[in-house]
């Protein structure tokens, strides 16, 4: 058995991860690290508190809406999004830190990882989202497909 390189590593936690996953359609996984270490993970559902789709069924789902559309119909939050809500909540600086994900980010989540200051990404799932790819270039976040 060899020994996983850092990358292998945190791209396993994300999938562990992303089996909390509370979402009926795509389970997501994000692991936040900084000098190899984990500061925060997160996974896509129902904001803490409320009812998980997997109770209460999926509007998107319901209503026949495609991947990547209408996520304000969405009762959950993304993974990364968890991800960087846990490091507000508990205090944590994430600026300069890597992003661990097993999909790619959608262009609410790129904005909010610029912002939050993630310098790298590093995804396992390619997701369509043209907008989200060009923003986080021009931001100069490092982006790896993992594959």
């Amino acid at each position: 058995m060899t020994r996983p390189t850092w990358d292998e590593y945190f791209m396993e936690i994300a999938k562990l991860v992303a089996l909390r996953s509370t979402c009926l359609r795509r389970k997501v996984g994000a692991v936040i690290v900084k000098d190899k270490r984990i500061l925060t993970t997160g996974y896509n559902g129902a904001p803490r508190g409320l009812s998980h789709c997997l109770e209460i069924g999926c509007l998107r789902e319901k209503r026949k809406v495609a991947s990547g559309e209408r996520q304000e119909w969405c009762r959950g939050l993304h993974a990364e999004q968890n991800a960087i809500v846990q490091a507000a909540l508990y205090g944590l600086s994430i600026e300069g830190s890597a992003l661990y994900c097993t999909s790619q980010p959608c262009v609410a989540c790129a904005k909010m990882i610029i912002n939050a200051g993630i310098v790298k990404i590093v995804y396992l799932e390619k997701y369509p989202d043209e907008l989200a790819r060009e923003l986080l270039k021009e931001a100069g976040v490092e982006e790896t497909f993992y594959e």
